[in-house]
């Protein structure tokens, strides 16, 4: 398997533009796909510069309706007409974010995607979990195991000319059997990566060996003190999981380093152009190790006490 980062919001690989948005592409043994396509046609360009060809891409994921994820869409579809974009059927309805009293412009910001879209011809609309074959498959929440994270509070959906809570069913994830290895790939988690966790543990009964994701948890301004201690709270829960996690994006440099603090090297983040290479948590790797060392300490035990044993015995005799 192959996984590389076309564009996110930090500078990695020399030459490649980076951007507030999220796009990888993913090559399987049986698939040449893509999990988002960023928020502008430089996600196209990152790609020509790292020499991968998105004419050759068969299946396009949507991971939800923000036009960070969409926004090269229609450049896309203009040199690969034929890759099946899958995205949730709600994911073209209208998307806001509430910039506050204080917003410099209007207040309520339009993020959803360009309503254009929906009218390729290679957009396949689902509604909740689907399976696509034997090494791909999207999934989504039906209920949330932890409360909304605190920055997805602020974003909204407009119904019938009224701005209420986004709920995120528009919001799926994508799940990646390549030989031994099971990958979990999300664009910004937004209906919490804990819950997203437990949904995928109850779904397949068992945890995937990586998670890639954005975990929304960026903020433009300074953070409390309580969110400060959600997003510590979130890593120490993450550090639990026998999973290996890369996060990108909406995670944000300053949550990723506190969330770093707990989790060590289970945690890695992902730049532009970045590559990543799958790797099993070594937790479990340490956790066989100190089986064997205690598994030493027993033996050697037993083979003291077999001695004095018989230097007892031989003492009596």
């Amino acid at each position: 398997m192959r996984i590389v980062n076309l564009i996110e919001n930090t500078e990695g690989r020399e030459g490649c533009s980076c951007a507030h948005g999220l796009s990888f592409y993913v090559e399987t043994s049986a698939h040449k796909l893509l999990l988002d396509l960023g928020p502008s046609e430089e996600t196209l360009k990152n790609a020509g510069r790292l020499g991968i060809d998105l004419t050759q891409v068969d299946t396009v994921i949507l991971s939800h309706g923000h036009y960070d994820h969409s926004g090269g869409i229609m450049a896309f579809s203009r040199i690969n007409p034929n890759a099946v974009i899958y995205m949730q059927e709600s994911a073209k309805d209208d998307y806001y974010a509430d910039d506050g009293e204080n917003a410099e412009k209007e207040r309520y910001r339009y993020i959803g995607i360009e309503k254009d879209i929906m009218s390729l011809p290679q957009v396949k609309t689902i509604s909740g979990d689907y399976r696509i074959d034997d090494e791909i498959e999207l999934f989504t929440l039906k209920e949330r195991s932890h409360e909304l994270p605190f920055t997805n509070q602020r974003l909204l959906v407009k119904e019938n000319g009224e701005y209420v809570r986004d709920d995120f069913k528009h919001e799926h994830y994508l799940v990646i059997r390549d030989g031994d290895k099971r990958i979990l790939m999300s664009g910004c988690a937004h209906n919490g990566i804990l819950s997203i966790l437990d949904a995928y543990q109850e779904k397949y009964g068992a945890f995937p060996d990586a998670v890639i994701s954005g975990f929304h948890l960026m903020k433009k301004v300074k953070y409390t003190d309580k969110e400060l201690r959600e997003v510590v709270d979130i890593g120490k829960a993450l550090k639990k999981y026998p999973v290996m996690f890369y996060t990108c994006h909406c995670t944000g440099e300053p949550a990723y380093k506190m969330m770093k603090l707990a989790m060590g090297g289970q945690l890695q983040y992902v730049h532009s152009g970045d590559e990543v290479i799958i790797k099993h948590w070594p937790q479990k790797k340490e956790g066989r190790r100190s089986f064997m060392k205690w598994h030493k300490f027993f033996a050697w035990a037993a083979v003291v006490c077999f001695i004095l044993t018989m230097m007892t015995g031989y003492k009596r005799k």
